[in-house]
């Protein structure tokens, strides 16, 4: 994890579809220059009464998915914290908080990576003003990666299927 300063900003995503709140089941695949991440859209059946749930896993089908495509990553974290331990993120006291997808603007983490970086025979501090760091929260999970941007697809069927699709 990284450590957060006063520049750091929580900018939601709003216009990003919101991920299942009871079970995403994320699924990283990477490369060295490519990431997907797919998981389980919200899909709560009209006239839902509350009373029944439907369990799925990483590989039931028939849902609606999003399938997020990363452009030129950086680099990428996924794991905790989980929904019931986000106030320990160091930018949850920010509004960064569970079931969402958010840029930080001024992120401390790409700023480590461009010092990180510095060291390098050709280090230019000014390519990594192209980067964002994109935070998407989940049930039991959190994904954080530093990209140029994304794009989302959507498919009908799970997690695992598409990223079999890609693989």
């Amino acid at each position: 994890m990284y450590s957060v300063d006063a520049r750091d900003t929580v900018v939601e995503l709003k216009d990003t579809p919101q991920s299942s709140v009871g079970a995403p089941c994320p699924i990283v695949l990477a490369t060295e220059h490519e990431l997907y991440l797919a998981y389980y859209l919200q899909n709560t059946p009209p006239g839902w009464d509350g009373t029944t749930v439907t369990v799925v896993d990483e590989s039931s089908g028939g849902e609606p998915v999003a399938v997020v495509k990363f452009k030129h990553l950086y680099s990428h974290m996924f794991g905790p914290p989980n929904d019931e331990a986000f106030s320990g993120h160091p930018l949850a006291s920010r509004g960064l908080e569970p079931y969402s997808v958010y840029e930080i603007q001024h992120s401390s983490w790409i700023r480590i990576l461009e010092r990180m970086n510095s060291v390098h025979p050709y280090h230019r501090p000014d390519s990594f003003s192209r980067y964002h760091h994109f935070i998407f929260s989940f049930h039991d999970t959190t994904f954080e990666c530093v990209a140029e941007g994304f794009s989302i697809t959507f498919i009908t069927g799970s997690p695992m299927s598409a990223i079999k699709h890609l693989a």
